[in-house]
């Protein structure tokens, strides 16, 4: 058979796939698949990765085509799948969209974009959109240095925070940045879900050559949500060889996790105290202040004029992250474009009713003291005890100001709550309120409180 009789067949054969497959991947596959020789009625077809190659064995789709192309011509044999020889030992990379590959860097095949397109940076997670406040203004500060500086500045630069409030919009950002104005650098952005995924695939086909290749050739290597890999061995290990790698080399590390290293459950120690070297950076939990700015800055961004009196009920009403106050903030904006309905107080209500009710659950101050006391490992009993060694009257203390601020309950209540006068209530929330300003440490236990006590 002469190439050009090879050629003209597969299309024929292609053609009728087409028209006849009801399986997308297969049919953009196509493309990619090229007729290599047909000797003796036997037909090799030539696949770009090992990947395609098993999974077009796995689903017989060999055997679909040799019937289909023997309707083109009975004298065709078998269907043999082989790896195009310049690809042998190529993983399908993970693309950092739209950030370019290096200038010498061969692109990607078609079905990688296919495979991790959930992986795109979001376009409008930048810096210019991201409000600052005190709460998150060291983290943004940090962000934007690691973003600016062409050398590493902290390795890694370790984002912590509950969930919503900004890791991965500040992780986009950084990337965003380098691709405006270093576009030659390597930047490779990926949840440490899909780091996991490509490793256990590399092992799966015998090609952890070409994994370590692609991730230890990067210029700045993020991984969000870290937390991920806690007890998986294996994964751990790669993690901590290509992050040594990648340190060796002068490389940027970026990480986030919902709790700091040293506080990772199921990590080994080497691992969490690499993470914990560079720069760990905490991001606490919006103001009332910030959730205004966020809904106004959202509210832009929707091209939407939202009133000012909506936006202040939104900001006091929903405090647990920027994700549900973004979420019920569209559900609004949304219920009045689709319906008609004009947005204001009343209709607010109604929207986010099922919203509303979760956010006025009743805090008891039974709820706070179990807290505070599960906490800092302290028996109940302690915080309503007599004794006053620091390690006790403090956290109880504590207990005293987080119910005078998240309860309805008036002084004497929350007096007798402890076995205490109200006197005592009023010192304690001073004292706390002074401390705050003071002890870093201090806050940070209570705004971590307060948000799991809202959660």
């Amino acid at each position: 058979m002469t190439e050009n009789t090879l050629q003209e067949q597969w299309s024929a054969v292609c053609d009728r796939i087409r028209n006849e497959s009801n399986d997308g991947v297969f049919v953009r596959w196509l493309d990619q698949i090229t007729p290599a020789c047909a000797e003796t009625g036997a037909v090799a077809l030539q696949v770009p990765t090992r990947f395609m190659q098993e999974w077009l064995k796995e689903k017989q789709y060999d055997a679909l085509i040799a019937d289909l192309w023997k309707n083109e011509n009975p004298a065709v044999g078998p269907i043999s799948l082989k790896l195009q020889p310049h690809k042998e030992a190529v993983l399908e990379k993970t693309p950092v969209a739209p950030i370019p590959p290096a200038c010498d860097t061969a692109p990607a095949p078609a079905e990688e974009i296919d495979l991790f397109q959930n992986t795109y940076l979001d376009p409008h997670f930048t810096f210019e959109n991201f409000v600052v406040g005190k709460p998150n203004e060291f983290a943004f500060a940090a962000a934007k240095r690691v973003a600016e500086s062409d050398s590493v500045v902290f390795n890694p630069l370790y984002l912590h925070s509950s969930v919503g409030l900004g890791k991965t919009h500040l992780m986009h950002a950084i990337a965003w940045h380098i691709q405006k104005t270093n576009p030659a650098r390597r930047v490779l952005y990926l949840s440490a879900e899909k780091f996991m995924y490509q490793f256990v695939r590399a092992l799966r086909y015998d090609d952890t050559v070409s994994f370590r290749d692609l991730f230890r050739s990067v210029d700045v290597l993020m991984i969000d949500d870290v937390q991920f890999i806690c007890g998986k061995k294996a994964t751990q290990e790669e993690f901590f060889h290509t992050f040594n790698a990648l340190v060796d080399q002068g490389k940027q590390i970026i990480v986030s996790s919902d709790s700091s290293p040293l506080e990772l459950k199921g990590i080994e120690e080497r691992l969490k105290t690499r993470m914990a070297q560079g720069l760990v950076v905490d991001i606490f939990p919006t103001t009332y202040e910030m959730r205004i700015g966020i809904l106004q800055s959202k509210a832009a961004l929707l091209g939407t004029s939202v009133p000012e009196d909506v936006i202040a009920f939104l900001a006091e009403r929903i405090t647990s992250n920027v994700r549900e106050l973004e979420g019920a903030l569209k559900r609004v904006v949304a219920n009045a474009e689709l319906l008609g309905a004009p947005i204001n107080l009343e209709t607010t209500r109604q929207v986010l009713r099922d919203i509303l009710d979760v956010y006025e659950k009743e805090i008891t101050v039974e709820d706070i003291q179990k807290a505070v006391a599960d906490f800092y490992l302290l028996k109940l009993a302690d915080l309503k005890s007599t004794r006053r060694d620091r390690k006790i009257a403090r956290p109880r203390q504590m207990a005293m100001w987080l119910s005078k601020n998240m309860t309805t309950k008036s002084l004497p209540d929350i007096g007798s709550a402890f076995d205490r006068d109200h006197t005592t209530i009023i010192h304690a929330v001073r004292t706390i309120d002074e401390l705050k300003g003071k002890d870093q440490q201090l806050a940070a236990d209570l705004a971590l409180l307060e948000r799991n006590l809202k959660a």
